[in-house]
């Protein structure tokens, strides 16, 4: 199986291009090539299939071998392997997921590949039942949890994945190893979530952790850090239409929440890092 590994912002996944190439078990496939220390080592598996309604569809496992509706860093590397690749060589790459079509408008570098990709993201959902989560009302804004004896207040958005955020004075000093897998596997949550831990530096910026279900820790999350600044918004930190700087373990992201259309803007980095073959 030809592969190619890719990251943005070092959330890393390995891509393969099932317009050439066919998994017969691909959340087998994708707890086998994540594994850092007997596979090739990634955040999950990342299949490029045709589409029907757009250029390509992306279908994403995690390291565990659960399916993913989406991922903000994933997407702008699909579009770079659909651009760099011929798949669909144009400055605005449609692709579909399972949280509906994404529109990506690529920006190339001197090499004419594609180094940099904004994504309309798409308008963030807070109901939580449609989360889903088992909080009552039409938002849960600054909700009280409490996670290994310490009181959170947290807040729920939906971006495709159901995200909870919450916010801490030292993104550094938690001990997102112990708490992760708390809020994670949390009762009040009945498909698991990807926990945020923000740290406000301005309304400008935002210090970011996080957690993601199925995967652990990861260096970066595109619809994490969306969430955040939706969240952010919410809760006074933030104003729409600003452009937020998002500093993850892995880069930084550019997140705008539209007043316009309501649409969340994501800017951010695509790189390969390298490709290869290995047996599926």
């Amino acid at each position: 199986m030809k592969f190619t590994k890719m990251h943005g912002a070092g959330n890393d996944y390995i891509y393969v291009n099932c317009f050439e190439e066919k998994i017969k078990d691909r959340s087998k496939t994708a707890v086998k090539v994540s594994d850092r220390h007997f596979g090739i080592g990634a955040d999950g598996l990342i299949c490029i299939d045709p589409s029907e309604i757009a250029d390509c569809k992306m279908d994403m496992y995690n390291a565990d071998g659960s399916q993913g509706k989406m991922c903000g860093n994933g997407v702008r590397c699909v579009a770079k392997f659909a651009y760099d690749n011929g798949i669909a060589k144009k400055d605005e790459i449609a692709v579909e997921t399972l949280s509906g079509i994404k529109y990506i408008k690529v920006f190339t570098g001197e090499d004419g590949k594609v180094c940099e990709a904004t994504v309309n993201m798409g308008q963030p959902v807070f109901k939580p039942s449609d989360i889903p989560a088992l909080f009552d009302g039409d938002r849960a804004v600054d909700e009280k949890m409490t996670v290994c004896g310490k009181e959170y207040g947290v807040t729920l958005v939906s971006m495709g994945n159901p995200h909870c955020i919450t916010y801490v004075d030292d993104v550094y000093g938690i001990d997102i190893e112990k708490i992760g897998p708390v809020f994670e596997n949390y009762e009040k949550f009945p498909d698991r979530i990807n926990t945020e831990f923000i740290k406000v530096v301005s309304p400008e910026m935002l210090e970011m952790r996080v957690w993601e279900r199925g995967s652990g820790e990861t260096l970066a999350c595109g619809t994490g850090a969306c969430a955040s600044v939706a969240a952010s918004v919410l809760n006074g930190y933030c104003k729409k239409d600003t452009l937020v700087t998002v500093k993850l373990l892995g880069g930084e992201l550019k997140i705008k929440w539209s007043s316009e259309d309501g649409n969340i803007y994501m800017t951010g980095p695509a790189a390969t890092v390298c490709t290869g073959e290995t047996d599926e």
